[in-house]
């Protein structure tokens, strides 16, 4: 039902090395970049972008945002490389079940707050 997302972040380079990093562990990448009429980057696996992030003030940072990961090794690695990418953190990886028993999931604030998550929702 949900063909893209699309953030506005303050400090664009700072935010694109961020999902850079972050992402990377999900299999997604900046597939799309544009420099107008602002800075552009449109992550996703190919060949479509699904997740945006544009220069430009942030609506809110009430916002939360899940990526699906296919293994609970990736929701790890997410957490790692979004830490050491100038994340904070807001949930460290591990089992949820008052979500559901295999609930598998990690929880970090982007550079302008936004709750960004990895989740896998398969079994151990």
């Amino acid at each position: 039902m949900i063909d893209h997302v699309s953030l506005k972040v303050r400090d664009f380079k700072r935010s694109r090395a961020f999902y850079d990093a972050a992402l990377k562990p999900l299999g997604a990448s900046a597939l799309w970049t544009f420099d107008e009429p602002a800075p552009h980057a449109g992550y996703g696996r190919p060949p479509k972008p699904v997740f945006w992030i544009a220069e430009g003030e942030p609506a809110s940072t009430s916002l939360h945002v899940a990526f699906a990961a296919e293994r609970r090794a990736d929701v790890d690695a997410f957490y790692v490389a979004a830490m050491a990418a100038g994340g904070r953190d807001n949930g460290a990886p591990g089992l949820r079940p008052d979500y559901h028993p295999d609930y598998y999931g990690a929880f970090v604030l982007d550079p302008d707050g936004v709750n960004v998550e990895a989740v896998c929702h398969q079994p151990a």
